[in-house]
């Protein structure tokens, strides 16, 4: 039996964007190459989540060496996009976050359920487990269209 969604998606409207890439930037330090997160679509700090996505595109830095001929998003991206939400959630949800954003404190029980292409759009879902001003933890999803992709348990690190 498939896993359950944290989030009743159908129930979110996946083509609004709430926070744009511009606003995503002045919270997240990543640039280049290591930004993930191509936007947020839906912030609920009294339910703890929030929605991502990150558009896969052709012309990015993995698709020409990670299976050449049929690129898959590297799994690794989908943690590092999924980091960079809950780091997002993390910095303007806690009080006392500061300037302080989340590094990695470690990631448990991913299971990787299915591929992302370029042209897809990863729906990154991160529900808030615990939000302490010395560790975080989130359980957070992958979904590309009906699909769950990616899921797994994030422990972040304030820095």
């Amino acid at each position: 039996m498939p896993p359950q969604l944290l989030v009743d998606i159908p129930s979110i409207d996946l083509s609004k964007i709430a926070i744009p890439i511009e606003r995503v930037r002045e919270v997240n330090r990543q640039r280049f190459e290591m930004e993930q997160l191509s936007g947020i679509i839906h912030v609920d700090y009294a339910n703890q989540f929030a929605i991502g996505f990150k558009d896969c595109r052709d012309d990015e830095f993995w698709v020409r060496g990670h299976i050449p001929g049929r690129p898959l998003l590297p799994g690794v991206l989908m943690i590092e996009a999924a980091a960079q939400l809950c780091s997002f959630y993390f910095s303007t949800a806690a009080k006392d976050a500061g300037d302080r954003f989340i590094g990695f404190g470690g990631v448990t029980d991913v299971k990787f359920r299915g591929t992302v292409v370029p042209g897809d759009r990863l729906v990154i879902v991160a529900k808030c487990i615990e939000l302490k001003s010395r560790r975080a933890i989130f359980a957070t999803q992958g979904i590309v269209g009906d699909r769950l992709v990616y899921e797994g348990t994030i422990i972040g690190m304030p820095v």
